[in-house]
């Protein structure tokens, strides 16, 4: 037992570094590694994931919020399209086609791969960010400034193509409530590859989203007795210590070093979510 309790801890710290990094939650690790690992029911894993979603975005967001990292009012006008979307997904649950939606976004997710390659081939680091002016964002008050520790200096950058952001994420919304599946990669990348936004400030955005909209689906999965505090309990702990030190550690890299780590990840669920699509499970 105690055993257990080392390696889920252990595991949780891993989940809420890298999640608090790439603004993903850690659901992507979390998930596998308590089926396929331990052996745990697909509906628990999930539950257990849920819950260490929003200590990952508790952990990470105080430290962003602190650093003045996370865009609050783009996070906030998001989580608008976001909530709606996976209103209507668990609406639409049965009737539409769930293999068309995975070949869809997988579809989109492998695009973004792409795209996250050429961004990383780019010679410029992203030190100023090139993005039209949005007459939306500016009366919304989208455009932000953070400070970057590596580049050692304040950045200010404009937000665009808003309608486009908030329609992914209402298509992201939608996936999370028909698909059951976690939207932290939809969220960064609708910020960073729709609305251009650094990738810093994307994914720290994305860490507080995530909670919000974690923190309805866990009240579902508590109602339900799908939530094991033994298991839930050591990976919250965990995640929320591996998030704090992921906050810190993802100030002091280059966008350059969390592309690389996100681009794999992005493929991953990508070439899985087309797979099954067409019925092939990975």
């Amino acid at each position: 037992m105690l055993s257990q309790i080392v390696l889920l801890l252990v595991t949780g710290v891993f989940a809420g570094i890298l999640g608090s990094i790439l603004g993903i939650g850690g659901g992507i690790i979390l998930t596998p590694f308590l089926t396929l690992v331990m052996g745990l029911d697909i509906k628990y894993a999930i539950a257990a994931s849920i819950v260490c979603v929003i200590a990952t975005s508790s952990g990470a967001t105080i430290a962003y919020l602190k650093d003045d990292m996370l865009n609050l009012r783009v996070a906030m006008f998001l989580e608008i399209a976001t909530t709606i979307g996976a209103i209507v997904g668990a609406l639409l649950s049965g009737i539409v086609p769930t293999g068309f939606l995975f070949v869809l976004f997988g579809g989109f997710l492998l695009f973004s791969v792409v795209n996250m390659i050429q961004k990383l081939r780019g010679k410029t680091e992203q030190k100023s960010v090139k993005a039209s002016v949005d007459s939306l964002a500016e009366k919304l008050k989208l455009n932000g400034s953070y400070y970057d520790q590596v580049l050692d200096e304040q950045i200010d950058y404009q937000v665009e193509k808003v309608p486009g952001g908030f329609a992914m994420m209402f298509g992201a919304g939608i996936a999370s409530g028909l698909l059951g599946i976690g939207s932290g990669v939809f969220k960064v990348t609708a910020m960073d590859t729709i609305m251009k936004m650094p990738l810093k400030p994307s994914s720290a955005t994305s860490n507080l989203m995530m909670g919000v909209t974690a923190a309805a689906s866990a009240t579902v999965y508590f109602f339900s007795g799908a939530i094991l505090p033994q298991i839930a309990a050591p990976l919250a702990l965990g995640v929320l210590a591996g998030a704090t030190i992921g906050s810190r550690i993802m100030q002091r890299m280059k966008p350059k070093v969390i592309r690389m780590i996100f681009i794999p990840i992005l493929l991953f669920m990508g070439i899985q979510m087309v797979l099954r699509g067409f019925g092939v499970m990975i």
